[in-house]
């Protein structure tokens, strides 16, 4: 039996036409031809059914056969905000994995120690668009570009907000048990500082904001593992 293969279509209802990269990754690489089915993702909730009407070298054209609403795994929204790595390439191995787990958001800081204070926006979009293709996320995460510590502290946001550090001198909780509580359906937005840490002065004003200092275990992780564990943990209390 053929293997249904997917494909990110942002459009699909309405373009009826495959993003030139996916057409050509159909039809050049897949040697997808008319006729066969194939399964579109439109990153926002839904599948699309359709069969290959025209497979040219310059345009795969689809003709929808069905609608297929999902239904989310997870019931939290799940915002997972970090301070990239020097070496971007374990920056964007974690991204990928968050994406296969599925997860709502990720976003970029720039904080007083960072290491790294620009990121390339579309390779990380790329990289995640193929993660939710091979992992048959029906949801894109929403992928923001860096923004300062402060910028994001000031933005709105409602549920458990988290944010982990290893200062002996501010006392922390365990973020498994406040996820663990938290009411089914809750937004839950975790902030992972980089390899030198956030500030002290970065974690108090986070705890001004509503932010609850915690920690993520006895063991000291790197930045991209701590990013990973966290989701994984908010994984485990939204199911």
């Amino acid at each position: 039996m053929k293997e249904t293969r997917f494909f990110y279509c942002p459009d699909a209802a309405q373009s009826h036409c495959l993003p030139d990269e996916e057409a050509q990754h159909a039809v050049r690489v897949l040697r997808l031809k008319e006729g066969d089915e194939i399964m579109l993702m439109d990153g926002k909730g839904v599948y699309y059914q359709a069969i290959i009407t025209l497979a040219s070298n310059k345009k795969c054209m689809y003709d929808i056969q069905q609608a297929m609403p999902q239904q989310r795994q997870w019931h939290n929204h799940i915002t997972l905000s970090i301070a990239p790595t020097k070496l971007m390439d374990r920056m964007e191995w974690m991204c990928e994995k968050i994406t296969e787990m599925g997860i709502d958001e990720i976003r970029f800081l720039c904080t007083r120690y960072s290491e790294r204070k620009v990121i390339k926006l579309p390779r990380i979009e790329k990289i995640v668009v193929s993660a939710v293709k091979q992992s048959h996320k029906a949801w894109l995460p929403d992928i923001a570009d860096m923004t300062s510590i402060d910028e994001f502290l000031n933005e709105p946001r409602q549920g458990i907000k988290l944010i982990a550090h290893c200062h002996d001198t501010i006392e922390r909780r365990s973020a498994k048990e406040i996820m663990a509580n938290a009411p089914k359906g809750s937004p839950i937005t975790i902030l992972i500082g980089p390899e030198g840490d956030f500030s002290e002065e970065e974690v108090r004003n986070a705890m001004l904001q509503g932010y609850i200092p915690v920690s993520l275990g006895e063991s000291r992780l790197r930045t991209e593992t701590a990013g990973m564990y966290a989701v994984a943990m908010a994984h485990i209390a939204s199911r």
